[in-house]
């Protein structure tokens, strides 16, 4: 059988989001293929106002898509990995992986500050519970706020806030073609990275082999590994969207490296472990650093509910 004649890309209505589905169209249309691209309003972009963790975590930038995906709607559907739940739904595999983007977070500030150097009670912006955690651990004698909406809606708090910085990742600057003048990119060894950052997943129906095959050609090896070692990682804790952890890993030769981390939403408490496995068996080394975690007590720092099986 053949692709579709055009190949529907759903995808969020948001500038970064379009970028990026534009990301994946360009190589599809480079192949021959012909490519719609089709916003689609999730419920996470309608209640920009709550925090996610009050109204059911990252799964509601995804959920109108995948049921639109499954129903027939659209051919595929292109997301930040890091907003998809550790589960997808039946009927969904994710296809393929483009080559990764800066993973790193950064740290954007009003006056040429570096993190190391803000002052003390220096007001932070941002809207992950992770970088919340892992700014107060390194530094409690800051403020960190919560803010929600676009790069460019975060930017400009910065601003009307009266803020000192915001933290936000960089593959997002970079994508959209932003260069604020002051702009920290953070060592991801301090700043572990969130499970998937910089990563797009590319999602399809598991039995519609056509559209499969064509995805599978802009799928990158090693990008692939490493996100599947950190979703593992995110699958074998249990977590949600508030519990502040991190995995991040590198393809370092022929050995997969991998960092993670849990922490208290105060960042009082952080747990760490790395190791090293095999690129051909990524799940693996995630499930095992997630079981290193979880035997120095992870569980009840973060209240995760440990799984025991992961699928793709």
């Amino acid at each position: 059988m053949k692709p579709p004649a055009t190949i529907t890309i759903g995808t969020r209505g948001s500038p970064l989001a379009l970028v990026q589905a534009q990301s994946v169209a360009a190589p599809l249309r480079a192949l021959g293929a012909a490519v719609e691209i089709v916003p689609v309003r999730t419920e996470g972009d309608r209640r920009l106002e709550v925090q996610l963790a009050a109204i059911g975590g990252k799964g509601l930038f995804v959920r109108e898509i995948e049921e639109m995906l499954l129903a027939g709607a659209l051919d595929c559907a292109v997301h930040s990995l890091k907003d998809l739940p550790a589960e997808i739904p039946a009927g969904l595999c994710l296809a393929a992986f483009p080559e990764r983007e800066d993973p790193r977070d950064v740290l954007v500030t009003r006056e040429q500050f570096r993190f190391e150097d803000l002052r003390a009670g220096a007001r932070l912006g941002t809207g992950s519970p992770r970088r919340r955690a892992l700014a107060l651990a390194l530094r409690p004698d800051l403020i960190v706020e919560p803010v929600r909406g676009n790069v460019d809606t975060r930017l400009s708090k910065l601003e009307r806030e009266g803020w000192d910085g915001v933290l936000l990742a960089a593959a997002g600057l970079k994508r959209l073609g932003l260069a604020p003048s002051h702009v920290q990119p953070l060592d991801p060894e301090a700043f572990v990275p969130a499970v998937g950052q910089g990563v797009l997943a590319v999602e399809a129906r598991t039995d519609d082999a056509p559209v499969r095959t064509l995805l599978e050609k802009l799928d990158h090896i090693a990008t692939r590994a490493c996100a599947l070692a950190e979703r593992a990682c995110l699958a074998r804790l249990g977590a949600s969207c508030n519990s502040p952890m991190a995995a991040h890993a590198i393809l370092d030769g022929t050995s997969l490296r991998m960092t993670v981390l849990v922490a208290s939403e105060d960042g009082r408490k952080v747990l760490r472990a790395s190791a090293v496995g095999a690129p051909e068996e990524p799940e693996r080394l995630g499930q095992h650093l997630a079981d290193s975690l979880l035997d120095q007590g992870a569980a009840s720092v973060t209240q995760l509910t440990p799984v025991t099986r992961w699928r793709e």
